[in-house]
């Protein structure tokens, strides 16, 4: 498996990157003492966002070519109908047509959202073109089914109303009978749909479409439950990112001054607690390659498109940093160091164990975390004969010089 590796070294002071349940900086014990800890999650977040950024930056005269555009949300309905809407039909057939597909996809919860439309239960990462692709598959014939449905469910209603109404049981018994003929035509034209809008037809449409408007999709990969033919797996991986050392979790606590407090009254407006930690991360992500360049990711892209693909992975995944109280707090930084490594074969290994003991430095951390991640670097290529293609670090190097050599090196 070709594939590259980035290491980094990273000092974030007072902070709170991710937050556990209880609004406190997440922790491990590794090595016997705690570290702490921000998630793979919480970092691949920040990284694809930062990815997002750099795309609509890059392509902004031409937002056509952008290639970096999944969105992860369970608003699948609202997305759906959106654009049936725009193919003209009514939004009450376009939401019950996209609430069909949704279902098929994922399972509808009963919640809706802000615009009424109702939600999947899980979160989906999907493409505007796979959105387009399910769009472009609504024949007519499924569109007609889909209104004389409508058509049944709103005489049901309408009779249902009268029936609260009335009193005369013999009128009573009439209407009664007419709702239960009323759903059977209900029944008989969702099982019409079903036929002509299932699942092989939608997961058809979804794969008609190359993942080129949304390299993330193929980055970060999809996990589709209920039809694991459409789930990818992501090129990339990430681990927890830990400190190199011991840490502790500290209380911030604050008082807030009220400004139309009367001058004689003493005393906050309000106090409370926060907490925080800072410290020296070791962080890792790699590269699938191989699998990046497959038909079941981005093969439809050109050479030189996968390349600024990688590109922007690379300088994302260094500079990007989680938003956690991003205000408050402000824990931006750039890493102080960065190993780039490409390898032709194997799998990607992690330097985490040049950590197992935890850095104890006064002169602080960086410095010795970058000295043993060197010299574990060195170990594991000469222990275990782990070769690299390509190897390049920063700051012995300018990022663009790095990010030259790197993408120079993986396609």
């Amino acid at each position: 498996m070709k594939h590259l590796e980035l290491h980094i070294i990273q000092s974030v002071p007072v902070a709170c990157l991710n937050r556990d349940d209880l609004n406190s900086p997440k922790t491990a014990v590794f090595g016997g003492v705690q570290r702490a800890r921000v998630s793979s999650q919480a970092w691949k977040r920040a990284v694809r966002e930062l990815m997002q950024e750099m795309d609509i930056a890059m392509f902004k005269e031409n937002p056509d070519k952008r290639m970096i555009r999944g969105n992860r949300s369970r608003r699948m309905v609202s997305e759906l109908a959106t654009r049936l809407e725009k193919k003209g039909m009514t939004k009450d057939v376009a939401v019950l047509i996209s609430e069909h597909i949704a279902d098929i996809i994922e399972t509808l919860d009963s919640k809706t959202d802000i615009d009424g439309y109702r939600k999947i239960k899980t979160l989906m990462f999907f493409s505007d073109q796979e959105y387009d692709a399910l769009a472009n598959a609504v024949t007519e014939d499924i569109k007609a089914s889909a209104s004389k449905m409508k058509g049944w469910a709103d005489a049901i209603g309408s009779s249902t109303e009268g029936l609260k109404k009335l009193e005369d049981e013999a009128k009573k018994n009439t209407v009664e009978k007419e709702i239960e003929r009323l759903e059977k035509e209900l029944e008989k034209e969702r099982k019409n749909l079903a036929k002509a809008f299932n699942d092989k037809v939608i997961r058809d449409a979804i794969k008609s479409v190359q993942l080129k408007d949304a390299a993330d999709i193929a980055l970060f990969g999809r996990m589709v439950a209920n039809d694991h033919s459409l789930t990818v797996e992501a090129a990339s991986m990430f681990s927890h990112a830990l400190s190199t050392h011991k840490a502790d979790n500290e209380i911030d606590f604050f008082a807030a001054v009220d400004d139309l407090q009367p001058k004689e009254e003493s005393g906050a407006g309000m106090t409370s607690t926060l907490e925080f930690n800072s410290a020296t991360y070791y962080r890792f992500a790699a590269l699938n390659l191989d699998m990046l360049a497959d038909a079941e990711h981005l093969k439809g892209m050109t050479k030189e498109e996968r390349q600024s693909v990688v590109r922007t992975f690379i300088e994302a995944t260094i500079k990007a940093i989680p938003r956690a109280r991003k205000n408050t707090m402000n824990g931006n930084t750039l890493p102080t160091y960065v190993l780039g490594v490409v390898r032709e074969k194997g799998h990607p290994v992690q330097l985490i164990n040049a950590f197992e003991s935890p850095v104890r430095s006064p002169q602080g951390y960086a410095t010795k975390s970058i000295e043993l991640l060197k010299a574990e670097n060195k170990k594991l290529a000469a222990t275990w004969g782990i070769s690299a293609v390509f190897e390049q670090a920063i700051p012995e190097v300018g990022l663009n010089t790095f990010l030259e050599g790197m993408v120079s090196h993986v396609i």
